[in-house]
């Protein structure tokens, strides 16, 4: 069956939804199985995307799949899948922002408004749905899986892959082809107990985790320069409005992001000062670093980076949460991590000494360029770091606020509540 959305304000045309049948020589169980029509360019005539032609993408290069265990008595397939992927078409169309196999999506609701504990989600290739070649371009299937929250931070901490494949081991938990049981109620953590010392926590500490950066609820002040300074003021001022980012440096910040994705022997950070050529193709990862960094710069566009003595960082307890993983999974194994507000322009950048193209040195470890923040940590301070956030490990809540102070680093962090950061003043 298809659901038809034409006409309507969903950004997907349509959802083809049919039941699949699996496949007994892989002991994959029956189910519903979703496809949408719409993030790639279905008609080829510029209406909602743009045409680039055949050896490109088409629209933003791929389509989301699902696949739902088949309950049984059902005779026909619950249509809440459709809701959540017109959600996350949403959010792609909003933000222009592209989905990635191995990436997660932290939902923290479950999928289907029950009270199951899958209220997170994974994206993978989907195993039947191969690219496809159109007269609009090529098209990639993103298959979405339903994950508990600790399988959600393990592929935070870790890296997406890893987690998939693990899925893909035990049977209950999704099986070859990573079908969703909205009912299933243990983790594989509670499944096989061995999966986390001896897969996940092995993984991380040999590779590292390859989540480059998160949205955020955050925010960092300059406690070196008074705030009635307007002119070179910290980025993020009470009761006034954040400094927008650049172009250029909303560009950086995406490519860090992407960055993280890859294993690279160097990472690196793409030039800052620097325009972006062949805007009319897409771009690689790797000549994002390469044709960038001989670019012209452009003056009247650049914007002073200065050098901080003194920082005040504030996260909400999500966000807070992941900086042992920033530190331990990304920094130690000499990466980034971004934090990207979601509440304005603000960023957060660690670096490690190790990566190359940032603007924060060992001599300057503080340095902001507008509203965007650069740390540069060295090892030695990272894992004293570490240590004094600790707690932070622990996956109970913890009592809010948290302040956590490096006098000599002249470094401050604070885990606040979310109402903090959801008021205009913070």
């Amino acid at each position: 069956m298809q659901q038809n959305l034409l006409g309507g304000p969903d950004p997907l045309d349509y959802i083809s939804m049919y039941r699949n049948m699996g496949c007994a020589a892989q002991d994959v169980r029956e189910h519903w199985h979703y496809i949408s029509f719409g993030l790639s360019d279905l008609y080829g005539d510029n209406r909602v995307h743009e045409f680039t032609g055949q050896e490109g993408s088409s629209g933003f290069g791929f389509e989301l799949t699902f696949r739902l265990k088949r309950e049984v008595g059902e005779t026909a397939p619950p249509t809440w899948p459709a809701e959540l992927m017109q959600g996350l078409a949403r959010y792609v169309f909003q933000s222009e922002n592209t989905f990635c196999s191995g990436d997660h999506i932290s939902w923290h609701s479950p999928l289907d408004n029950s009270e199951s504990r899958i209220q997170h989600m994974l994206l993978t290739e989907d195993p039947q749905m191969t690219p496809v070649h159109t007269p609009f371009g090529l098209v990639n299937f993103l298959q979405i899986v339903g994950v508990c929250t600790e399988e959600l931070q393990a592929a935070q901490q870790w890296n997406g892959q890893g987690m998939l494949e693990l899925l893909r081991g035990v049977h209950v938990a999704g099986g070859p082809w990573l079908i969703t049981d909205m009912r299933r109620g243990e983790t594989i953590f509670d499944i096989d107990p061995h999966l986390q010392p001896e897969r996940v926590d092995q993984g991380i500490e040999t590779e590292g985790s390859n989540l480059s950066g998160v949205s955020a609820k955050c925010v960092w002040d300059d406690l070196s320069r008074p705030p009635e300074d307007e002119e070179d003021s910290r980025s993020i001022c009470i009761g006034s409005q954040p400094r927008r980012l650049s172009e250029k440096d909303t560009e950086q910040i995406r490519e860090a992001l992407r960055k993280g994705l890859e294993f690279n022997t160097k990472a690196a950070l793409p030039p800052i000062n620097s325009q972006r050529q062949g805007h009319d193709r897409p771009q690689s990862r790797k000549d994002s670093l390469e044709s960038e960094s001989s670019a012209a710069i452009v003056p009247h566009e650049l914007v002073r980076t200065r050098q901080l003595e003194s920082v005040h960082l504030k996260f909400n307890q999500e966000s807070g949460t992941l900086l042992p993983l920033c530190l331990r999974g990304r920094l130690l194994h000499g990466r980034h991590f971004t934090y990207k507000s979601i509440n304005g322009d603000t960023a957060i950048t660690f670096v490690s000494t190790g990566v190359e193209g940032a603007f924060a040195t060992e001599e300057h470890p503080y340095a902001a360029h507008g509203p965007w923040l650069q740390i540069l940590l060295t090892e030695e301070f990272v894992e004293q770091m570490l240590g004094d956030l600790s707690e932070l490990n622990t996956r109970e809540e913890t009592k809010l606020p948290k302040e956590y102070s490096w006098p000599e680093k002249k470094l401050k962090i604070s885990v606040l509540p979310d109402s903090v950061f959801d008021s205009p003043l913070q």
